[in-house]
């Protein structure tokens, strides 16, 4: 998963292609409980491109997000947002996976 690198590079994702962003901050505890099946959920629905943002280095672009918690995901096509599995309650790979089957 590469990592959010620019509010700019947020914006040209966002707008071009088929994007999941997870929030995600290093000191989150259900971040890491869900670190380990990230891999096989991105490489069973790879027409997601998957970025990471570290909540803490974006927390404007949280807030214009309305991400109020960790970890959360919102996934967009084309510049529309396709929609958004946001709480700060920790997800299982069935959630997550429910969510991704949920955007088609």
């Amino acid at each position: 998963m590469k990592n959010l690198e620019s509010m700019e590079q947020f914006e040209a994702l966002k707008n071009n292609g088929k994007h999941i962003f997870l929030f995600t901050a290093d000191w989150c505890p259900d971040c890491r409980v869900i670190e380990p099946v990230l891999p096989e959920i991105e490489s069973k629905y790879q027409e997601y491109a998957f970025i990471s943002v570290d909540r803490d280095e974006f927390i404007d672009l949280c807030i214009q997000q309305d991400v109020f918690g960790i970890p959360s995901f919102i996934a967009y096509d084309n510049g529309k947002e396709l929609g958004r599995f946001v709480s700060k309650n920790r997800k299982t790979q069935e959630e997550i996976e429910n969510f991704i089957e949920g955007l088609a």
